[in-house]
């Protein structure tokens, strides 16, 4: 229990540090917390990096000088052990939005001088008082969608400045009930075991039922933009499982980098996650036979013995860069 806490204390020190830390003083604040050799991800064009330099250099430099006088809006904040090879130990994970004044353009992005919200969640794995391994996912198109940008008009559901949890409970900062975490991360493996079985046997069940087992029937799915959010069983089904499903096939799960909960809250990422084939048309990308990944974040909050919300965070850029869509180079060339 005291790692977990002793983890988030380091953690928080580390955003107190970093959203207040001068341009020019960002890679001294990273090392401040992170190791020197700190594997870091994000999502493209940040990619992977390594060390405080790398990473000041790659995402925090530029991101902070676009959006200025930038709050972080944390809506869940959590610690949990992942057990998985090679990145097992205690993770600490960060959800919300960072705010600023969008007062410099971003890979391309156009400055609108106004509020801009940054969606972002962070997992950041904590040994021997350093941050080792962080994954930084955010979302790019949204924030483009704030410029004025709109690349995927016909989105299935619906962005928005996408909420924290309905009961306002995500911020686990002091110590949780390990037997409430055993709970949760037990319900999100038993709905990725339902989500293979579908896939193994589509006819087995319908999608209604196999929803059903782990969810509950006004379910809040907070999908990227490009997708959207969507609102109960029925309307998950219709405005993303049901397009997902047809428009993208032969998926193969690679597994999490970590899976892990505390209390009510767990979730997990990969690198990738998944990859599938675009058989069928998705996000108004034509068909095409390319074999493509999505790095994905999905963050869980559990109530009673389901699932009630979702936050999702996909590599959308990344998606459609293997299948020859550069949406970041469109942008460049206007």
């Amino acid at each position: 229990m005291q790692d977990l806490q002793d983890a988030k204390t380091l953690v928080r020190a580390h955003y107190t540090a970093l959203d207040s830390a001068d341009l020019n003083q960002i890679e001294n604040t990273l090392a401040a917390r992170l190791s020197p050799t700190c594997h870091w991800r994000g999502f493209h064009p940040f990619n992977e990096q390594s060390g405080p330099a790398a990473i000041a250099a790659t995402f925090w430099g530029p991101v902070r000088a676009a959006l200025s006088a930038v709050q972080r809006r944390e809506d869940v904040f959590f610690a949990g052990y992942s057990g998985i090879d090679g990145s097992d130990g205690v993770w600490v994970v960060s959800m919300g939005h960072l705010m600023g004044l969008f007062d410099a353009p971003l890979l391309g992005i156009p400055a609108t001088r106004k509020l801009a919200m940054l969606r972002y969640c962070e997992f950041n794995r904590v040994e021997n008082g350093k941050i080792v391994e962080t994954a930084m996912y955010c979302d790019l198109l949204h924030l483009m969608r704030q410029a004025g940008i709109v690349r995927f008009p016909d989105q299935t559901a619906q962005h928005l400045v996408q909420p924290g949890p309905r009961d306002h409970s995500g911020l686990l900062t002091s110590a949780q009930d390990p037997a409430e975490a055993a709970h949760t991360l037990q319900l999100i493996n038993r709905m990725i075991g339902a989500i293979d079985d579908a896939n193994a046997d589509p006819e087995a069940r319908t999608p209604r039922e196999e929803m059903a087992v782990c969810w509950h029937e006004n379910m809040l799915w907070w999908g990227p933009e490009g997708i959207g959010a969507t609102y109960t069983i029925d309307r998950y089904i219709e405005q993303h499982q049901g397009p997902f499903r047809r428009g993208l096939a032969d998926r193969a799960f690679n597994g999490h980098v970590a899976r892990l909960a505390e209390g009510n809250f767990g979730g997990f990422f990969g690198w990738p996650n998944l990859t599938l084939t675009n058989t069928g048309g998705f996000m108004g990308i034509p068909a095409n036979d390319v074999r493509a990944d999505m790095r994905v974040i999905d963050i869980y909050r559990r109530e009673g013995d389901k699932l009630a919300e979702n936050w999702i965070f996909i590599d959308m850029l990344h998606f459609l860069l293997m299948q020859g869509v550069d949406v970041l180079a469109e942008l460049n060339q206007k």
